[in-house]
């Protein structure tokens, strides 16, 4: 008998027009008990909808139209609101994607776990606690006893979503489903909390339902993969097999999107210049450790983010910045592009010093560095137009108004392939793939020389962040743009920087040719990078001649 067991399963959301728009088409699968089930599919395909149901929850809006899911037999949909609360977390536990809206942030994170053994166990306060600790050995949080007195955000990403993995385990669930758990993480953390979860997979006898994008990590962690489209199953089986030999088309497209350091880049843009087009020497950058309270006189400490960073950029290249959370990347980014002053060293702008913070610098050296940032949704105002968003830099940087900025918007949106229509619509109105290209759209409408694009693909699905980055490249190569771009996945970085700097701890452990660093890398750090983003590999084709040659 199957543990769970999904018939003819569809969901609707409604339309602003009253009408329900189909997310989830005649969805069916069964999943015996401790197998592990991957679902991957483009951003939209229903993967998280459908995921979400198994605990007899829709996003508001939503509603589940037809079908049955059996859990040991039990009908969920037809639960009233109580058995749906003792399910929750009892037989059925979640993980989502961002552990810090699933965390109280007022709140200690033993306290918040506690409470949750409290309502599943039905136990005391004391025996909470135990239980609590126990938990977050089992997930390896160093220091329990100490760190259960912390706040969540002062824990690390990959420390919350341990915390917030042993919070699902509090009901000891026959069903454990995970959505996108490690896409905000690097690799090398992912890589922990996966080999995590694999231990308390096989420790608890837990059954998985595992959501992502990405292919590399379904392939390591899940039995059986189910691939969506447009709200419909289209191809199901075990992931060995469907990833070997894939019988749909859509299937072959997305494994042939991954970003992989052993993929082929092709052609990469090469300097277009002898000189650098920025030079940044001996950089440093200090975060105060503690608060400073205005009645202490002692000042609080300071730790290093970047000490003795040096690289060139040249017009026209890409040049790639990696690292784990925390190594100094997206401070580097900020220090450049003057919201941050750097503590030490120099920063040289097409052979001219470069003042520390934006505030300081001409409006046409602003014009020549712009930034993207990871988020599109919190970077793009969201009680203005599309219109609005592009006219401001062009306004500010190209002198144009009315007719002209709206034409040349417009054309901005068809070199991302963005319909000119978006242009009268407001930012939640687009897909997390259509704000990143109109955030990309919105950097080159000031014809910059030097863009910063900070983990502009992290959220992205497969197919999508394909597409953004030919894009992204061919914007740039039309433009003749340098770039700098910075990532925790290799991958990515494989795909587009023809040199690479690799951080940790805010200093640089490697530096050169991306294809010759990735594939003999002289630093340990580098190596455990290279090793941390190969995994998955061998239960992943490459289609013939996408790989690179040998150096």
């Amino acid at each position: 008998m199957s543990l769970l067991e999904v018939r003819g399963l569809n969901i609707a959301y409604r339309r602003p027009d009253g009408r329900l728009g189909p997310a989830v088409i005649d969805a069916a699968f069964s999943l015996a008990e401790g197998e592990s089930l991957g679902i991957v599919g483009e951003s939209g395909s229903g993967k998280s909808t459908l995921a979400r149901a198994l605990l007899g929850y829709c996003r508001p809006g939503g509603v589940i139209t037809s079908g049955e899911i059996l859990l040991e037999g039990t009908d969920i949909l037809r639960l009233d609101r109580a058995g749906v609360h003792r399910l929750r977390g009892g037989r059925v536990a979640f993980v989502p994607q961002n552990p810090l809206s699933s965390l109280t942030p007022h709140l200690r994170v033993g306290s918040q776990v506690a409470e949750a053994v409290q309502l599943h166990r039905a136990c005391g306060a004391r025996e909470a606690r135990e239980a609590t600790l126990e938990l977050f050995h089992a997930v390896n949080l160093p220091d329990p006893q100490r760190l259960a007195g912390r706040f969540p955000h002062e824990l690390s990403g990959g420390q919350r979503q341990r915390v917030v993995i042993s919070a699902a385990l509090a009901g000891n669930p026959r069903l454990v489903v995970l959505d996108e758990p490690t896409t905000a993480l690097d690799k090398t953390t992912e890589t922990q909390v996966l080999e995590l979860v694999q231990r308390l997979r096989e420790r608890f006898k837990a059954t998985l339902v595992y959501v992502s994008h990405d292919l590399n990590v379904i392939s390591e962690m899940c039995d059986r993969v189910l691939v969506m489209l447009e709200g419909r199953v289209v191809e199901e089986g075990a992931t060995a097999q469907v990833y070997g030999t894939p019988a749909c088309d859509y299937t072959r497209r997305l494994i042939a999107a991954v970003p992989r350091i052993d993929r082929d880049p092709g052609p990469l843009a090469a300097p277009s210049a002898p000189e650098p087009l920025l030079s940044v020497a001996g950089l440093g950058y200090r975060y105060a450790a503690g608060r400073r309270w205005p009645w202490t006189r002692r000042a609080a400490a300071e730790r290093d983010a970047l000490s003795g960073v040096s690289f060139d950029i040249y017009p026209g290249e890409t040049l790639g910045l990696v690292g784990e959370s925390g190594s100094g990347k997206s401070t580097a980014a900020a220090v450049i592009a003057g919201l941050l002053a750097p503590a030490e060293g120099t920063i040289r702008f097409d052979g001219q010093p470069l003042p520390p913070l934006a505030a300081g610098r001409s409006a046409q050296t602003r014009r020549r560095i712009q930034i993207i940032f990871q988020d599109p949704l919190s970077s793009l105002n969201p009680r203005h137009r599309i219109d609005a968003i592009l006219a401001r830099p062009l306004a500010l940087f190209q002198g144009l108004s009315g007719t002209p900025a709206r034409r040349r918007s417009a054309e901005l949106l068809e070199a991302l392939q963005l319909d000119p229509g978006f242009l009268d619509c407001y930012p939640r109105q687009l897909s997390g793939g259509q704000q990143q290209r109109v955030a990309i759209a919105r950097a080159f409408a000031a014809d910059p020389d030097l863009i910063i694009c900070d983990e502009i693909t992290s959220a992205l699905d497969v197919s999508v962040q394909a597409q953004v980055l030919a894009l992204l490249k061919g914007l740039q190569e039309r433009s003749g743009t340098a770039c700098l771009f910075i990532s925790h996945d290799l991958g990515v970085i494989g795909q587009v920087a023809g040199r690479v700097v690799v951080l940790r701890d805010g200093t640089v452990r490697e530096a050169g040719a991306t294809q010759a660093v990735f594939r003999q890398p002289a630093n340990e750090y580098t190596r455990l990078l290279v090793h941390a983003a190969s995994r998955g590999y061998a239960r992943l084709p490459l289609p013939p001649g996408a790989l690179a040659p040998a150096a």
